[in-house]
């Protein structure tokens, strides 16, 4: 049987990038894939390429209508919930001094606030014994210039993953975290840095990495996958980091 055989699963962010490559990969697995973001066009090439089968639902995941709408029409397409992998996500770079409360309650609406109210609106529908991942950084580990708020709001997630597994303990539904180090992403693209200065921040942090080069979209869903599936049936609020050993070597 494949890993995620009929179990419905909403993905945000999963018009591009570690989403699309969990909507590739989950559908593979047998998954019945909901993916949700802001751009229809995005939605749009991703539905042409996953095919017909992939529910497709525009929304902002920092609107409460938006997340409303996409829990009613999920249901109403598929009729449960089994898993959510929250992977939608904004990241935006300024030192404290430039830092204005825009950018910072626009970080912490997508990357933190929108992702628990998900949830919070997915659990009536959600199956026992259901799975949800979240997708934070390893920015919530280590201090990286310009992104402290960036890092506040994956943080944040590290502590919903522990809290909720506490909460949600009586029906079996397992709350984790995957993060990723620097992945070959849209998201890449911050606003706030020039090209050429994200390009050199690439280029430094692979030339720092064990492994000498930045993650692939595919490796972090590969992590998406084994903690969305039965796989990792014992394992309940923890967070695995898929940045290379960046986090944890220190090679000489």
């Amino acid at each position: 049987m494949k890993k995620l055989e009929n179990k419905v699963t909403i993905i945000t962010g999963g018009g591009s990038g570690i989403g699309f490559a969990a909507a590739k990969l989950f559908l593979d697995e047998g998954a019945k894939v909901v993916i949700f973001g802001r751009t229809a066009a995005k939605l749009q090439a991703a539905k042409n390429a996953l095919g017909s089968q992939v529910l497709v639902i525009a929304g902002d995941i920092a609107k409460a209508e938006d997340r409303q709408r996409l829990v009613k029409e999920t249901v109403s397409h598929f009729g449960k919930i089994d898993v959510l992998f929250l992977n939608a996500g904004i990241a935006k770079a300024a030192p404290i001094d430039l830092m204005t409360e825009e950018i910072f309650d626009e970080v912490m609406n997508v990357n933190l606030k929108g992702i628990y109210f998900t949830i919070q609106q997915a659990l009536p529908q959600m199956n026992d014994g259901g799975s949800i991942v979240l997708n934070g950084s390893i920015s919530n580990q280590i201090g990286q210039h310009s992104l402290s708020a960036y890092a506040a709001s994956k943080a944040g997630l590290r502590s919903v993953a522990r809290t909720l597994s506490t909460e949600l303990l009586p029906r079996k539904i397992r709350v984790n975290m995957v993060s990723p180090g620097v992945t070959r992403t849209p998201i890449l693209d911050m606003p706030g840095l020039s090209a050429e200065v994200v390009q050199q921040m690439i280029g430094t942090l692979a030339s720092q990495n064990p492994m000498k080069r930045i993650g692939e979209p595919e490796e972090i869903a590969k992590a998406a996958l084994f903690l969305a599936s039965d796989d990792s049936s014992y394992i309940l609020g923890a967070e695995i980091s898929v940045d290379g050993g960046f986090t944890n070597l220190q090679l000489t």
